[in-house]
């Protein structure tokens, strides 16, 4: 909606200007990137027209709020005539300026939607006084009332930054009745597998950000907390590659902030959002009111997921010291449930007009069954088999997240200059188990039973205070400081029965039974600095953080982890061009610490032959990052370069070592070097109203080691790993439209191996109804292929695995969205900032595991 006001004050003066210019001369482009300072209808002077030397500039503001009014409409005309001589755009900071103004008296007019316009008369140039500052100029509130009508505004799907790609979800109509993997799967320089995991230029070590507030929802697993999200409710997604100083050192290859859509308008709003399908359904309830000072929104939205069928096999060999090699094969049919919901309350108040203040509260649930029926294992040693087991196996991971978030802003008369307060509390409680039944072959009557129970939590208390001022008219200083308390804890037990209904009985030994208790405390303190000249911008930082850990077993002693600092130099760089194009280049140090994924000493063997453990002593792992990207238009198509290349020492990877003569144990230690050097392209083509594509490739050169000395677990590999994406829509009238989405990755190198691609796509059509109010759709995905396979392969010295899930994924559902309201205009836009934890290494390792749909 934002960009739609924008907009409308710059098509109306656009036309009544191209209506105006003499025969032979210019009407000049009506999009912003194909200009560089001059006024949509005034993009080159007619051939007759007289140029100067003047030079008028000036800053737009809110006169209750006192903050800048970006995009603000200026236009000099003749005063005689009232014909527009030329004209501009204000910045994102309102200021303005036109040059080569001939000498003479004019008038001046400063306009944007929803203030009233302000008439400077008798500017005058002259050939000695030729320079006219107009200074702050104060715009008055005009608010208009929109009748039962969403408002709704068209912005440019990419849009560059100079820290960051934003990629306007909202525009996207391919991602209707999914949730928020849907939305990632679109934007440039991420990829998400089948299971919902998320790398930004090959990395997952990022940190997920919603409404720029971390959640420990995301320490445990990204991918399902993503599946939380309704497309529908989010507004646009940032892909921070190059933080500045003022976010967390944490998340080595990046930020990704997913924006909600909020109600700034004064009323109230509702809307529903449904979708039924062969495969799962979804119901979102969004509601919002705004009246005056106090702005209300609450939500709900829960998705559930059923008929999730598919099968696992794999084969793994391990060589023995005598020659001998034991082989053994697996296979399962499996089939998954889930629920996932999410819900929120917020509220923010203005308490003056230099004061405001803004709470939300928010709880999310995750209950995700998977089911082997059954799993046959047998093992043979140098082809002679030597045993063969059924089991039946029940996974079940069980969470549920509360934020709760108070946070004040203080401005003042001068713009730009803010304090802030922000407070955070989140906690995430999980329960992940299993249950093995091991069965009798010959009647499949079960036989004994083993059942592991992992009772964790973690909690995060955050308070952070910033504070921003300008430093003349093109620098901003900005410094605070931010102390995070973390308190994780993993409760696991075995537990042993006889029998179909025997009573569970607790095993007492200390690796399978045990309390780990985690305590991390980081502060940390930030400067960032921001110089913008005529045509570049600079913003160097820096950050220093200081880590304390407390860690202990219940039945052990203390483990002993040693504090650390680090200081996180960051710089930024950009330059518009006088096109209207940008170019940016960028450097930023980061560091990556160990979530609870990777330090849980819980044994977790749901598959008894693939045992999975965490490791306590692990350590930070650190990452320098370095990128260039530019930015450019060419007639109807956007085009968006970027190459990069990042280092990373100390990085977490998984140790595997064999026990017995069958058993995989796979654990993680800060043993990898890893090294990726590649480049993106993304494309925005509007072949026509109706009409529009999208599409962009990524691809790095990945190079890994793990610097172990020993042979039999030294570990290397390199190679190429491409991936890309084309969607778009096409609409046949005003009301019918046709929506397309495909996605390929290619296959993704690993330390000891590899997995294969894959590919997915969707087609979708839907009908609008009156108004715009709400749609009805029908969509189907992957049904050409009913399923898909994917391999993953680990080979080294004295383990060669192989391994295969299988898993239906063509689907069709039918989707509905509704929304009801009365709005109007209120151009004073509310303050809101949170707090972001950009944390934690997540998505660990899970080779020879079932990916999260088998699991």
């Amino acid at each position: 909606m934002k960009k739609l006001l924008y907009l409308l004050p710059l098509m109306c003066f656009g036309y009544s200007a191209m209506a105006q210019v003499p025969s032979g001369g210019n009407p000049g482009s009506t999009n912003p990137s194909q200009r560089s300072g001059s006024f949509p209808g005034a993009g080159a002077p007619a051939q007759n027209t007289p140029t100067g030397n003047g030079r008028l500039s000036g800053t737009v503001i809110d006169q209750e709020t006192q903050q800048p009014v970006p995009y603000a409409t200026v236009t000099l005309t003749l005063p005689e005539s009232d014909k527009p001589v030329d004209g501009t755009v204000a910045d994102e900071k309102g200021k303005f300026q036109l040059k080569n103004i001939p000498a003479g008296s004019y008038q001046v007019s400063i306009s944007f939607i929803g203030y009233k316009a302000v008439e400077k008369s008798s500017v005058t140039f002259t050939e000695k006084d030729n320079t006219v500052d107009l200074g702050n100029i104060s715009l008055a509130s005009d608010t208009k009332e929109l009748d039962e009508v969403v408002v709704q505004g068209q912005r440019d799907l990419i849009e560059e930054k100079v820290d960051r790609t934003v990629y306007n979800a909202e525009n996207d109509q391919t991602t209707k009745g999914g949730d928020a993997t849907d939305v990632l799967r679109r934007v440039p320089m991420l990829s998400v597998d089948l299971d919902g995991n998320v790398s930004l230029r090959g990395s997952q070590n990022i940190k997920v950000l919603i409404d720029n507030k971390p959640s420990t929802i995301t320490a445990n697993s990204i991918g399902d907390a993503l599946k939380q999200i309704p497309a529908d409710q989010i507004k646009s997604v940032e892909v921070i590659t190059s933080p500045s100083a003022r976010y967390d050192a944490e998340g080595s290859g990046g930020i990704i902030n997913i924006i909600t859509k909020k109600n700034k308008l004064q009323g109230g709003s509702l809307g529903i959002d449904a979708s039924a399908g062969t495969r799962g359904s979804n119901l979102g309830l969004n509601g919002s009111y705004r009246r005056g000072k106090l702005g209300l929104s609450l939500g709900g939205f829960g998705r559930t997921g059923y008929n999730i069928n598919g099968s696992f096999e794999n084969r793994q060999v391990t060589y023995n010291e005598d020659g001998s090699q034991t082989v053994t094969l697996q296979q399962a049919d499996t089939r998954s449930r889930m629920m996932f919901g999410r819900y929120n309350f917020g509220w923010d108040y203005e308490i003056s007009k230099f004061h405001w203040l803004s709470g939300s509260v928010q709880y999310g649930l995750r209950n995700f069954n998977n089911f082997q029926d059954p799993l046959i294992t047998q093992t043979f040693l140098d082809n002679t088999l030597q045993e063969s087991n059924l089991r039946t196996v029940d996974m079940g991971n069980y969470s549920g997240t509360v934020d709760v978030s108070l946070n004040y802003i203080r401005t003042f008369a001068k713009p730009q200059r803010e304090f802030s307060l922000m407070t955070l509390y989140s906690r995430n409680n999980q329960n992940n188990d299993f249950t093995n039944n091991i069965l009798e072959q010959s009647n499949e009557e079960i036989i004994s039973r083993l059942k592991n129970e992992n009772n964790s939590y973690n909690q995060e208390i955050t308070i952070q205070a910033d504070y921003t001022t300008p430093i003349g008219d093109n620098q901003i200083l900005a410094f605070g400081g931010k102390d995070i308390l973390r308190k994780v804890s993993s409760r696991y037990q075995y537990f042993t029965a006889t029998g179909a209904d025997g009573p569970y009985i607790p095993l007492s030994n200390d690796l399978l039974s045990n309390v780990f208790n985690y305590e991390q405390n980081v502060t940390s303190g930030y400067l960032s600095y921001t110089l913008n000249l005529d045509k570049y911008s600079i913003m160097p930082g820096a950050r220093y953080e200081y880590t304390t850990i407390q860690a202990n077993f219940q039945e052990e002693q203390e483990v002993e982890i040693p504090s650390y600092g680090v200081l996180v130099p960051s710089l930024n760089i950009s330059r518009k061009l006088s096109n209207g194009d940008m170019l940016k280049a960028a450097y930023n140090r980061r560091i990556q610490r160990p979530s609870l994924e990777f330090l849980n000493p819980n044994l977790q063997a749901s598959n008894p032959l693939n045992i999975t453990q965490g490791n306590p002593d692990l350590e930070p792992e650190y990452t320098n990052n370095y990128e260039v990207s530019y930015n450019t238009f060419i007639k109807n198509t956007s085009l968006n370069f970027s190459a990069f290349m990042r280092n990373s020492r100390g990085s977490i990877q998984p140790v595997r070592s064999v026990i017995g003569q069958d058993t995989i144990l796979t654990t993680f230690q800060n043993i990898g070097q890893t090294d990726h050097y590649g480049m993106s392209l993304f494309s925005n083509i509007n072949i026509s109203n109706k009409f529009s594509l999208n599409g962009g490739v990524d691809t790095y050169y990945a190079v890994l080691e793990n610097n172990v000395a020993d042979p039999l677990y030294n570990a290397q590999n390199e190679g190429w790993v491409v991936s890309g994406r084309i969607f778009g829509n096409y609409n046949f009238t005003p009301a019918w439209g046709l929506q397309f989405f495909s996605f390929f990755r290619g296959r993704d190198v690993q330390l000891q191996g590899y997995r294969n691609g894959f590919r997915m796509y969707s087609l979708s059509i839907k009908r609008d109804f009156k108004d715009k109010k709400g749609s009805i759709g029908f969509g189907a995905e992957n049904f050409f292929t009913p399923e898909m396979r994917m391999r993953n392969e680990i080979n080294s010295p004295v383990i060669s695995q192989s391994s295969v899930n299988t898993m239906r994924n063509m689907s069709f559902k039918i989707n509905f969205s509704y929304r009801i309201g009365k709005l109007n205009v209120n151009p004073q836009a509310r303050r809101r900032k949170s707090i972001q934890n950009d944390d934690l290494k997540e998505g660990g390792d899970n080779n020879g595991q079932m990916n999260s749909q088998q699991r």
